[in-house]
């Protein structure tokens, strides 16, 4: 239960200070800027794997926890669990969002300003480049204590490179709560498939590149 509970807890933080970053920004007409979104998720994601890492692996992302359910490094029958406790995470902290900011309406969603065929494709890009270090840097012994750093700087990367195109999601649940809260599903379907697609696709390839 306590590592239910770290998934849970690390997500809340991850979609409240991420997503509360993009409210506070459009609210503060542009005070913490694009630079200082994208920082705002890097930190809260190597803070949280600093935090509970060691306690549930800080997964935060329904993605991530499916493609480790594919590996040997992660049970299968906790994966409908770390998905529970970081979707009710997710939407406690779009819930609390809304009440704090109640004249915002999008609390901070993911909307492509392209084409639907050009996010879905980032997504799976910047999802699988994700997914791919938080595996060869967790499971690396030389370096697994600069997983933090690595995954946060990734983090922060690639919502630097792509926030503006498709919102540099990598997170079904980041996605999923303030959609939810805005009543705003059109586009919700990249945001789920994409980040799945590509966080599996990155598992085969770490399977592959360990043999």
């Amino acid at each position: 239960m306590k590592k239910y509970i770290a998934e849970f807890i690390g997500t809340f933080a991850l979609v409240f200070f991420g997503t509360g970053a993009i409210v506070v920004n459009d609210l503060s007409n542009g005070a913490i800027g694009h630079l200082g979104i994208a920082i705002a998720f890097g930190l809260v994601v190597m803070i949280m794997i600093f935090a509970f890492g060691s306690l549930s692996g800080a997964h935060l992302n329904p993605a991530v926890s499916i493609a480790f359910s594919i590996t040997d490094i992660f049970s299968l029958k906790s994966l409908v669990p770390y998905i529970l406790a970081q979707l009710t995470g997710a939407l406690l902290a779009s819930a609390l969002l809304h009440i704090l900011f109640y004249e915002h309406q999008t609390l901070g969603m993911t909307v492509p300003s392209g084409s639907y065929e050009q996010s879905f494709i980032l997504e799976s890009i910047l999802t699988y480049f994700l997914m791919l270090v938080i595996l060869m840097v967790s499971q690396s012994k030389d370096i697994s204590k600069f997983s933090a750093i690595a995954i946060g700087g990734t983090v922060l990367l690639e919502a630097l490179f792509a926030g503006p195109i498709c919102g540099a999601s990598m997170n079904p649940a980041r996605s999923i709560a303030p959609a939810l809260f805005a009543g705003d599903f059109q586009a919700l379907w990249i945001y789920i498939a994409a980040p799945i697609l590509g966080a599996i696709l990155a598992s085969g390839t770490w399977i592959y590149l360990k043999k």
